[in-house]
């Protein structure tokens, strides 16, 4: 099996420029495209700011079954200025877009938490859309010990 380059997060960004919930679940062990196509396919050709989004993972995941993740973006959540979503990307799983999360000026909070599967130890990339448009995004890096997705 021929395995592809292993793109980073800020190369990512750079090949794109530079309360009631409705979550959206992906598969997590599902064929896909890689990170960087995920990204462009949710946002086009967006410049995405690494700034404003909180992300809060285990540096170390015992198992890629479950792992808990928390993502928090400084807003107002006012009428006028919001977060209209949430997106979760797991870098090296084989469907690299986790979940969406679609928030809007109703919510009290702009805070998400929930438990994603990670197939190998790898970086998770949240993304912020803002009710003007513009993306928000934080990483981290999560280090697995037995994988959550089999081949």
């Amino acid at each position: 099996m021929r395995q592809l380059p292993r793109p980073d997060r800020r190369e990512a960004l750079r090949v794109l420029g530079g309360g009631a919930i409705l979550l959206v679940w992906r598969p997590a062990c599902a064929a896909a495209p890689e990170l960087i196509s995920a990204l462009r396919d949710a946002f086009g050709t967006t410049v995405i700011t690494e700034a404003r989004v909180s992300l809060r993972l285990p540096r170390l995941a015992e198992s890629g079954y479950v792992v808990p993740v928390t993502v928090t973006v400084d807003s107002p959540m006012s009428a006028t200025d919001y977060v209209r979503s949430i997106h979760v990307f797991a870098q090296d799983n084989p469907q690299p877009r986790v979940f969406d999360a679609f928030l809007g000026p109703h919510n009290a909070r702009a805070s998400v938490s929930s438990r994603i599967r990670l197939a190998v130890s790898q970086q998770v990339l949240a993304v912020a859309v803002m009710s003007d448009g513009s993306l928000w995004s934080a990483s981290a890096e999560v280090e697995v010990t037995v994988g959550g997705c089999n081949p």
